[in-house]
């Protein structure tokens, strides 16, 4: 036998061999020890910067640190803290508390859809909410908050900032306390028929009496956070358009309820008022998670909150998810005056440097 064929022969067997271990490696990948190429972040600068987090309807604090039981460092507060907060506070809100929204079944306003925000629905939640706003304030030693309300929390924070004047008794405006306001996922407007108002008024009295970016022209800036994630369908049959559905499917389908298509499709005509054709995040109309004049963010893919609406089911692809918060985050700190706004997208001033690599902007 000649040495090219023993040549020949070996390179066919080590070709084989790698090929053979390369399918092996696909059967077992937990096998395989793939090298750590990375390298580890710069440690993140310490942000002081007060934040408030208004939890939703039917939310509960809890939600925003330790959703559905899981660990702490899948939570939203969590991964606040890994990029630099250290002074985060959450409006102290049970979910037992939301029964106190039927209290404005005693304002004869309620009745006549003329609910005030501060009625006796929803003025208890103003009430904490503002003294958290306050609390986190006097704590950081002056600093104004940066306020992120999420869901029903977007338009109830709107609510409390109202008319600019914070405590008319001591003189403080709202702007003294609040420097940003982001909302993800909240509801905005009414629905076309306010009549089928669930707020009986108090949303549609917001949304008329500090419309939009409402106190901009006083130094607070808005962000608004929506997703674009399932397409309503008035059907229980299988869903063909939504992506990546099956779980959240099985389980609608075995209580009746057909899909998360069909459960977005009601619950956007709920709130909405408008049906077919209606996009959002299974929750809220992506249309009506939007202000005037603010920085409106869409997020393709993203879910309203820490579960598949109305399940236990839970998701790592909500607005507080790890994987999706510097989709948002990057925006609101610049709006906010955090980092330094540049042509280029890059941002600069104090953070910026971790933020470029953080947050990947591209240039």
């Amino acid at each position: 036998m000649t040495t090219t064929t023993l040549t020949l022969l070996f390179l066919l067997l080590l070709s084989s061999t790698n090929a053979f271990n390369n399918f092996a490696s696909l059967l077992n990948p937990t096998k395989t020890k793939v090298p750590d190429t990375t390298t580890t972040p710069p440690p993140p600068p310490t942000i002081t910067t007060p934040i408030v987090i208004c939890p939703g309807f039917f939310n509960d604090e809890i939600d925003y640190v330790e959703p559905l039981k899981q660990p702490r460092e899948i939570g939203f507060v969590s991964a606040l803290e890994r990029r630099g907060f250290t002074n985060i506070s959450i409006v102290n809100i049970k979910r037992s508390d939301w029964v106190r929204v039927a209290g404005g079944l005693l304002d004869p306003n309620f009745y006549f859809n003329k609910a005030l925000p501060t009625g006796g629905g929803y003025g208890w939640y103003i009430a904490r909410l503002k003294a958290t706003i306050d609390a986190a304030y006097e704590e950081s030693g002056g600093e104004k908050v940066l306020v992120i309300g999420h869901s029903a929390g977007g338009w109830l924070a709107r609510a409390a900032m109202a008319n600019g004047v914070w405590n008319e008794s001591e003189g403080v405006k709202t702007a003294d306390r609040v420097r940003c306001l982001t909302t993800v996922g909240a509801i905005h407007r009414p629905p076309v028929d306010l009549n089928s108002c669930a707020t009986k008024g108090a949303l549609a009295f917001t949304d008329r009496e500090y419309p939009g970016v409402f106190l901009k022209e006083d130094g607070i800036s808005y962000v608004t956070v929506g997703g674009d994630a399932v397409v309503g369908i008035n059907s229980k049959l299988t869903d063909k358009i939504n992506d990546d559905r099956e779980e959240a499917d099985e389980v609608y389908k075995v209580r009746g309820e057909g899909s998360s298509a069909k459960v977005a499709y009601d619950s956007y005509e709920i709130v909405s008022g408008q049906n077919g054709g209606v996009t959002g995040d299974g929750v809220v109309p992506l249309e009506w998670t939007k202000l005037e004049g603010a920085r409106n963010i869409v997020l393709e893919g993203v879910l309203h909150s820490i579960n598949e609406a109305g399940t236990t089911v839970a998701t790592d692809r909500w607005y507080g998810s790890e994987g999706v918060i510097d989709r948002w985050l990057p925006v609101v700190l610049e709006e906010a005056g955090l980092v330094e706004k540049k042509n280029t997208g890059k941002s600069g001033g104090l953070f910026g440097g971790f933020m470029n690599d953080l947050f990947k902007f591209d240039s």
